[in-house]
């Protein structure tokens, strides 16, 4: 059995999805499944654009069988070399002996990390702006260095007009049917995912993605086709204005974010009172209680808003532990222009508000406002005028 999608006349999906996957990459639930995109181009030469992860190995190959009908395969372009997307590497090159690796210098230091074929045989080196033809295709490559990983290169098809963007423009979700972005309702069903997907795997390379931003502006393009997620071929400045705001750490809309950390509740109920403030402020708001969401969720969250209260019990003298993970991811994105308040909680000694403070001390043009409200053990009649006054300073 094979499943195919057109993308044009010439080009095809010859990906899968697997919606069984717990975790992507052993760390981000996978909710709504996730996609790996490959791509046949029928040319003069036969190519294939990336290969696919192993748990949906036998898809793909039925896929690509189905696509040459007895020919041989030409070229493989390989422009990104994480095993989600490399790992079938070594046996298309089993199945297919005569093929030849397009790729730069850097993956084929990786391919040697990676597999035992002899590589050097058959690599085709590009480099910056370099072309490959196959035939009626003519594919120039833009490096793409961290976004996410070093090795990475973009291919652009001068001839339709397709960026092959890599992990770039990616989303966490299956493909349900439609390939096409325009035929899903994008906002509803997939916005959320591709946030997520880019805050928690690209996040951290803002200058990065600017810069390959910046290249990709320079080109004349009608449509996308990343490695995971759905294909764009119509309103790209959607996901293109999404990533220029997201890499430049610029908030969605303006909001706030309550991540929130309880151990018998009373933590819990400050988040309660603080959100039901915000929202009489006419502001947006959203609680994640970390003690049952995954940090990922909390990182998108982060990105979206322009506002973050964190409240967080002290337990052993450190941050609770779900509240020190969500921290440190939200840390180690590089997340900046952010405005912060802290509430902690504590029996004996509630430190966990300078412990926040400390680890979001790096984050650039991003205000913590000055004073921690400080819980001993449960909410007093003082509570009122705490929140008002936290409230008060996140929200003007």
């Amino acid at each position: 059995m094979y499943c195919v999608k057109k993308i044009t006349e010439d080009i095809t999906w010859i990906g899968s999805s697997d919606r069984k996957l717990p975790f992507f990459e052993g760390v981000y639930p996978a909710r709504e499944g996730v996609s790996y995109n490959s791509y046949f181009v029928d040319d003069s030469k036969t190519v294939v654009i990336d290969t696919v992860d192993k748990s949906v190995s036998g898809m793909f190959f039925e896929n690509l069988k189905y696509m040459l009908k007895g020919r041989p395969l030409d070229y493989v372009i390989v422009t990104h070399m994480e095993p989600d997307h490399s790992a079938t590497l070594g046996e298309l090159v089993l199945r297919y002996p005569e093929v030849k690796v397009v790729c730069n210098q850097k993956t084929v230091n990786m391919i040697k990390q990676f597999f035992d074929f002899d590589i050097e045989e058959r690599a085709v080196l590009m480099n910056e702006n370099d072309k490959f033809s196959s035939g009626s295709h003519e594919f120039t490559f833009i490096n793409a260095p961290m976004v996410h990983w070093p090795e990475v290169m973009m291919a652009y098809d001068s001839t339709d007009k397709i960026l092959f963007s890599a992990d770039a423009f990616g989303s966490f979700g299956a493909i349900d049917g439609s390939i096409f972005a325009d035929s899903v309702d994008y906002e509803k069903d997939y916005l959320d995912e591709a946030r997520r997907y880019y805050t928690n795997i690209v996040g951290k390379y803002g200058a990065q993605v600017q810069m390959a931003l910046k290249k990709a502006s320079s080109l004349d393009i009608s449509m996308i086709c990343p490695l995971h997620g759905l294909v764009w071929r119509k309103d790209l400045d959607k996901i293109l204005t999404s990533y220029d705001k997201w890499s430049r750490y610029e908030a969605e809309e303006k909001g706030v974010a309550v991540l929130m950390g309880s151990i018998y509740g009373n933590s819990s109920a400050a988040a309660d009172i603080i959100a039901g403030k915000i929202a009489e402020k006419g502001l947006p708001v959203k609680i994640l209680d970390m003690s049952v969401r995954h940090f990922s969720e909390a990182v998108s969250l982060a990105f979206k808003y322009d506002r973050i209260v964190f409240v967080s019990p002290t337990t052993d003298g450190e941050i609770f532990e779900p509240m020190a993970e969500t921290v440190k991811a939200i840390a180690s994105r590089n997340l900046q222009n952010r405005k912060i308040a802290i509430v902690e909680n504590g029996t004996w000694a509630p430190v966990s508000g300078k412990n926040i403070r400390e680890m979001l001390s790096g984050l650039k043009n991003t205000e913590i406002v000055e004073n921690t409200i400080s819980i001993r053990s449960s909410l007093k009649e003082d509570a009122e005028t705490l929140a008002d006054s936290l409230v008060s300073a996140i929200c003007d």
